[in-house]
């Protein structure tokens, strides 16, 4: 509720003949017309009153007393007082009758306001108020340059929020205009921005390529730029074993600077794949953010996952064959479920080799599969065994045939003699 005060002056000033000077004088006179802790409520009625009386003020009147409150509001320096006076004020604009009118004030409160609630950590607020500001008016020209600064910001919120389908929504609507902006930083924040999102939504294989990107951009610090190649080893890793994940890991491990960063040892066992052990991929848990650890539909994590398909990749280097037990001793999980991994493995085209259920047992192709769907079913071991028993008969029954032919030709009466016989 309003101070009796600032109650008082507002009537005085909706009786008086120059309502816009008593406004302006009200707002000069704030600080002592109104008391710290009604000064909140004060200015609401204040913007209220000024919003009711707009019709007599007329448009570029009451323009000017709204750009009077926000230069008040800014000269009070108070970050709770803009994150509770501010987003009130902007809903009051916003359902006014001539709130078209005022593009260019409301844009002002929303920034302002944002900056007020980015500095007390309400991310999603920020954003939220910064999406309100217009940016398709007839009164207000915004150029390509400036929505992307908006949209990049808001963005940011969002991941700040962990708001990651938010933050893609505004995401794919700077990917029509990117191609546009000249500025470095907004490209670099783009791209950023990009990578982050593909890594929340775990689509760690596309992250890891964005973030390497972005490491070797010379427009960042030398210390962010081993931070970004960092999260683009990490994800690396946590992508699905295969083909696709191994030139990746290959493009990392071949990276100089890698060679210096905490990861590497980890790195350097799965591009060697060498198997991994529990307090090796403890330690590397250890570095991962909250979502990189999430709990999959099958009741493990992203990173249980990757350890497994990279151990299993492991295990068909050293064995040409080996039964569901044994394997799933091997990967820390029961038979059945070292089959389904490895099924699905073969059959997305990640490994190449062939099941028989009937034995138990799984044959690897000894091969690399080439990470199309479908492309991992190798023949069946016996099919090429088959194959390779009739190919040495009929290269023996040649060449018994040769040496017949080359005898018959150089002792044709031994040969006659003996085939006689």
């Amino acid at each position: 509720m309003a101070s009796p005060k600032v109650s008082e002056a507002l009537q005085q000033v909706a009786g008086s003949e120059n309502p816009a000077a008593a406004f302006e004088s009200l707002l000069d006179n704030i600080k002592t017309v109104s008391t710290p802790s009604t000064i909140a409520e004060d200015l609401k009625h204040i913007a209220d009153t000024l919003l009711s009386l707009s019709s007599s003020l007329g448009v570029v009147g009451t323009r000017t007393l709204l750009t009077k409150f926000i230069d008040t509001l800014r000269t009070l320096d108070n970050d709770e007082l803009w994150t509770d006076v501010g987003p009130d004020i902007v809903r009051r604009l916003s359902v006014n009758p001539s709130a078209a009118s005022y593009v260019e004030q409301v844009a002002s409160l929303c920034e302002h306001t944002a900056t007020a609630l980015e500095a007390t950590e309400d991310f999603r607020s920020a954003a939220e108020t910064l999406g309100m500001i217009p940016l398709d008016s007839s009164q207000r020209r915004v150029s390509d340059e400036e929505k992307a600064k908006l949209w990049i910001r808001i963005v940011r919120d969002f991941l700040e929020d962990n708001s990651w389908g938010s933050a893609e929504t505004y995401l794919n609507k700077l990917k029509n205009i990117m191609h546009t902006i000249a500025d470095p930083e907004l490209n670099l924040h783009f791209k950023l921005s990009a990578a982050r999102i593909q890594d929340a939504k775990r689509e760690f294989l596309a992250a890891a390529q964005s973030y390497h990107d972005i490491s070797m951009l010379p427009v960042i610090a030398e210390e962010e730029r081993l931070h970004t190649l960092a999260m683009a080893i990490k994800c690396a890793i946590l992508a699905p074993a295969g083909p696709p994940r191994s030139r990746v890991l290959g493009r990392l491990y071949k990276d100089e600077r890698s060679a210096g960063l905490e990861e590497y040892g980890i790195l350097e066992k799965i591009f060697l794949d060498r198997l991994l052990a529990p307090a090796e991929v403890a330690k590397f848990a250890e570095g991962l953010q909250q979502h990189q650890l999430a709990i999959t539909a099958d009741g493990s994590t992203v990173l249980d996952r990757a350890v497994v398909e990279h151990n299993l990749l492991g295990a068909s280097r050293l064995y040409s064959n080996i039964g569901f037990d044994a394997l799933g001793h091997l990967l820390g999980l029961d038979g059945d479920k070292a089959e389904d991994t490895t099924a699905r493995m073969i059959e997305q085209g990640r490994l190449a080799g062939w099941i028989d259920q009937i034995d138990r047992i799984i044959w690897f192709g000894g091969s690399e599969a080439s990470g199309e769907k479908g492309s991992g079913r190798a023949e069946a071991v016996v099919g090429k065994e088959l194959r390779r028993w009739d190919t040495n008969v009929q290269a023996l029954a040649e060449e018994l045939e040769q040496v017949t032919n080359s005898l018959h030709t150089e002792f044709p009466t031994f040969v006659e003699q003996r085939l006689t016989a």
